[in-house]
């Protein structure tokens, strides 16, 4: 299988780079991602089963593989849900999907956001990474005409480290757009 362009320029720059200005000693320590989940609550498909399927059938042609739908775990009266009602959709990427994905966000959807000044710096103190995003036109593969809504989704990226400060690194040195850090 032939490994992404990402993949490639993680393995023969970057890890090497990491462990030098990380103080690692061994190669194999070097902080790496081990998966990104992608996650979108579809509140309509309350009233409409119909419409989590258009939305799978959409964020499946974003993410690149076949998603899961997510189903409530408990009932809540107040907004109309039971238990095991379909609320939504994610997927789980790993290896080469992982990495394609995360090089389209880097290079092709973040900078197509309108009035974009960078993705915040707060990591979740596990060496974790959640970016929300509200709009999911930005992904240059989507259909405008596809859907009457638009809807947000949630990316998170797993690191194989639990420090904050080598997980920044880690997904500063792919090419992050972090928000510029003012001290």
């Amino acid at each position: 299988m032939a490994k992404s362009r990402l993949e490639e320029t993680y393995r023969n720059e970057l890890r090497p780079e990491l462990v030098k200005s990380l103080d690692i000693k061994n190669i194999m320590d070097a902080p790496k991602i081990e998966k990104i989940v992608l996650n979108i609550g579809v509140k309509d498909a309350v009233g409409d089963s119909r419409i989590l399927q258009k939305v799978m059938n959409i964020f499946d042609q974003v993410a690149g593989q076949k998603s899961v739908r997510t189903i409530a775990k408990k009932s809540i009266a107040g907004f109309k849900i039971r238990e095991g009602m379909p609320l939504g959709t994610k997927v789980t990427l790993r290896r080469t999907n992982m990495y394609e994905f995360l090089d389209r966000l880097i290079n092709l959807a973040l900078p197509n956001m309108r009035d974009f000044q960078g993705v915040s710096t707060k990591l979740d103190g596990r060496g974790n990474y959640n970016l929300g995003i509200k709009d999911w036109i930005i992904f240059p593969e989507l259909d405008y005409g596809a859907l009457d809504k638009t809807y947000g989704m949630n990316i998170t990226i797993h690191t194989s480290t639990s420090d904050d400060k080598e997980a920044y690194e880690l997904i500063k040195s792919f090419g992050m757009p972090f928000k510029k850090q003012t001290k």
